[in-house]
């Protein structure tokens, strides 16, 4: 007995001894982490660049996830354990507001990034082309209304869909559901293209079942997903000229000499037609921080003030020259002010 209670002993004086080492470990992380959008990502790493540069503080560590992915493991919980930051290239839904919530994550901010528009582009020696947002949903969705029934997307080429379109095979590469440009192209394209095609609602008479057929994509390999690598569908646009694909803008801004892009609804896509809301597929950008995490992970607060600062998301700002469309002056400086008070997101 007395030799088992000494075993005990010393092997719970092990547990707790390796139990505080751990603790200590976990609470030492000195390194602010981010996760998140691809789209995103270009900003927050030169966010992230300038401000190891400073020298007070670790150069943060920023991870391509996605849109949703990123989602998931900031709202995992609270601590060292869980990323600090999360990008999005869509505003965070409330489904994910309430997983947060679920696992103590109660206190976000938001912080508003700036413009982006959606580009479709393809290689410079490919095809020109303005697209309407209805021809974009013919061409992509699973099924479309052919004599007054819905059936299987008959469409191969461009111009099957409108004799104005190219007359090749329809290819366009783009990004995973995990994604938020994903979001945004099912949003502010199959959504909105689909509503202008009168037939479908004169079909399809119940709401959710309408929805459903908008934003269901064809899987015959018309629509080519890439992952959450945009370089990758650059790198496969060199390769076929014939084909489009779609990105953020400041990836075709970064590879100018490469691509060119199609009009939207007769709509060149350019910062000016973004920001004034002219150009169609735009959009905001955002980052999402852990409130309880400042004050914790050295240099939360200094990092949310270097991104806001203006010689980052101003008019002449770093991330302006990485293709990042600003907001006007007049925004950026009510970020600024939520971001640095730590304003606790509203839906």
């Amino acid at each position: 007995m007395f030799s088992k209670t000494l075993v005990l002993g010393a092997a719970a004086a092990v547990a707790l001894s390796a139990g505080l080492a751990g603790t200590a470990n976990a609470q030492s992380r000195d390194q602010i982490r981010v996760v998140g959008s691809s789209t995103v990502f270009p900003f927050t790493t030169a966010v992230a660049e300038a401000f190891g540069r400073g020298g007070k503080f670790k150069t943060p560590v920023v991870e391509s996830t996605g849109t949703g992915g990123g989602m998931k493991l900031f709202c995992a919980g609270v601590g060292p354990a869980h990323p600090d930051l999360t990008n999005a290239s869509r505003r965070i839904k409330k489904s994910e507001v309430e997983q947060c919530a679920a696992n103590g994550v109660t206190q976000i901010t938001e912080l508003k990034v700036g413009f982006d528009g959606v580009v479709i582009a393809n290689a410079k020696g490919g095809p020109a082309a303005d697209f309407k947002l209805e021809h974009l949903w013919k061409a992509l969705a699973k099924e479309v209304p052919v004599n007054g029934k819905m059936v299987a997307n008959p469409y191969k080429k461009w111009s099957d869909v409108d004799p104005s379109l190219p007359n090749e095979e329809i290819e366009l590469i783009g990004p995973p559901p995990t994604s938020g440009t994903r979001d945004s192209l099912n949003e502010l394209v199959m959504e909105a293209g689909c509503h202008k095609v009168a037939e479908v609602k004169q079909i399809i008479t119940d709401a959710k079942a309408l929805s459903t057929a908008c934003m269901s994509v064809r899987e015959d390999g018309a629509y080519v997903e890439a992952g959450e690598n945009d370089n990758l569908i650059v790198q496969k646009l060199t390769a076929n000229p014939a084909a489009f694909g779609a990105f953020g803008y400041s990836f075709y801004d970064q590879n100018r000499d490469k691509l060119k892009t199609a009009k939207v609804n007769g709509v060149e896509v350019s910062p000016e037609t973004v920001q004034a809301g002219k150009y169609p597929i735009s959009r905001m950008l955002y980052v999402y921080a852990k409130n309880a995490h400042v004050g914790t992970i050295p240099g939360m607060r200094e990092f949310l003030a270097e991104y806001t600062s203006e010689r980052a998301m101003g008019d002449e700002g770093y991330l302006a020259d990485k293709g990042l469309i600003p907001e006007p002056k007049a925004e950026r400086d009510n970020v600024r002010s939520s971001v640095t008070n730590l304003t606790p997101l509203k839906m």
